[in-house]
């Protein structure tokens, strides 16, 4: 897909996706999260779907086929029947390849969590005849598929999630606010946004997702590995931080010093938390340990 991609040398995959937690998830998605999803939404205006918009006398340009037999004999005068058209939402998927993702000290990476949720999405999405689309984040250069529908939409998007996230080191990243200006400026109908992130990105992400927010439904997930969270007493670290390259010499024997990153820790997450509220989106936390897909369902229910 891309040479900027490749897959973490100790990626485990998403695990088993059984059909009765897609199916819960399914359920819970169209109740809670997305609103209405495809084959569930009234389009703008009169087309060929089932739901009758409008009986009214024919006009000269409208078409035959749409005569209704029954009214117009009846009334003497032929009639038209005009409906409604049934309007396929859209699902745009928003996923982190950036290096942080290739990280996880339980079951998974958290890189294998993201590609679960986002093929159980991706499937959701193109259950109704919807359109699937995919904008990566993370990586010298993004992934964009546009909106498709069917097996070639599901194809593109599980191509894109096994090419593995970027590699560790400095570069030119496009970051998760240059993602969602770019959704922002191809989904023009309401749809579904789904961003799939550790949320680590320093970028001023949060007023781009603000403003998608006043038009799609947005939900965030969150995925997180319990031990970036502390750090371990093991005495002088050298520390690389995998997405600038910098490093960072620290000693991790000394409390004090545990205390302040994990305060600061608390800190960002707190601020991602509040960012999203502020967006309007539903935040979702997973780990890398335990049932994701169960876990993913039970939170949106």
């Amino acid at each position: 897909m891309s040479a900027e991609l490749r897959p973490a040398p100790a990626r485990q995959g998403p695990g088993p996706m059984p059909t009765e937690l897609l199916d819960a998830l399914d359920v819970e998605l169209r109740r809670r999260a997305g609103g209405p999803l495809p084959g569930d939404q009234r389009a703008a205006g009169v087309g060929t779907g089932t739901e009758l918009a409008q009986l009214r006398p024919y006009e000269v340009g409208d078409d035959v086929r749409q005569l209704d037999a029954a009214a117009t004999a009846r009334t003497g005068i032929p009639h038209v029947r005009l409906h409604v058209p049934e309007r396929a939402v859209t699902t745009w998927l928003v996923l982190d390849v950036s290096p942080s993702m290739a990280f996880g000290t339980s079951r998974r990476l958290k890189s294998d969590v993201a590609e679960g949720v986002a093929m159980a999405f991706g499937r959701l999405a193109l259950r109704r005849a919807g359109r699937l689309a995919l904008v990566t984040f993370g990586a010298a250069r993004p992934i964009v598929l546009p909106p498709r529908g069917g097996r070639p939409a599901l194809l593109g998007l599980r191509r894109a999630v096994e090419a593995g996230v970027a590699p560790d080191g400095p570069g030119d990243r496009s970051g998760l606010a240059s993602a969602l200006h770019r959704l922002a400026r191809m989904a023009r109908l309401p749809g579904l946004v789904a961003v799939v992130s550790d949320f680590r990105d320093q970028d001023a992400w949060a007023r781009a997702l603000r403003l998608l927010g006043q038009r799609h439904d947005v939900i965030a997930v969150e995925i997180a590995d319990r031990h970036e969270g502390e750090l371990p007493a093991a005495g002088h670290l050298t520390l690389v931080d995998p997405e600038s390259g910098r490093h960072v010499a620290v000693d991790t024997s000394r409390s004090a010093v545990r205390r302040r990153y994990a305060a600061a820790e608390r800190a960002r997450r707190e601020g991602v938390a509040r960012d999203l509220r502020a967006a309007r989106a539903r935040h979702v936390t997973l780990t890398t340990e335990g049932p994701w897909l169960r876990d993913l369902a039970g939170a949106l229910a």
